[in-house]
């Protein structure tokens, strides 16, 4: 399954292993889902995983890092058709929708209005594991 999982969610997840984030995260560091990404959402990625405020270890963040640029599908997107309510928010749709992700998993749905989604299938961590996840 290829998803792209909002930064949101590897926070929440790195934070909380037990609630659904963190059991996103658990499938992407198993390698039981595929994320696809760019080099913007990987950089945010990178820079938000890094900041000093977050009391992440240098080596769980790296391996998860690693896993995602190894096991992951590098996209090149092309320019969202319609604004979002936040415009930081566009990379993740425009790779979604690039790399034909089967779901964009993000703990801020409502940033994503129905009516730009243009078919990208965007779900909070509970609604994607309540769908029925199955590891294929």
């Amino acid at each position: 399954m290829r998803l792209v999982v909002d930064t949101n969610v590897l926070v929440s997840g790195l934070l909380s292993p037990f609630g659904p984030p963190g059991v996103i995260v658990n499938l992407i560091a198993a390698g039981r889902v595929r994320l696809c990404y760019d080099t913007r959402v990987f950089a945010e990625y990178v820079e938000v995983l890094g900041r000093p405020a977050f009391p992440f270890g240098e080596t769980e963040v790296a391996a998860l890092l690693a896993q995602v640029a190894v096991e992951g599908d590098l996209v090149a997107p092309v320019p969202w058709p319609d604004p979002l309510p936040d415009p930081d928010d566009a990379p993740f749709l425009e790779v979604a929708s690039a790399g034909l992700a089967d779901y964009l998993v993000t703990g801020n749905v409502k940033h994503f209005p129905s009516s730009r989604r243009h078919g990208v299938r965007v779900v909070s961590p509970r609604a994607f594991l309540e769908r029925g996840f199955d590891g294929d």
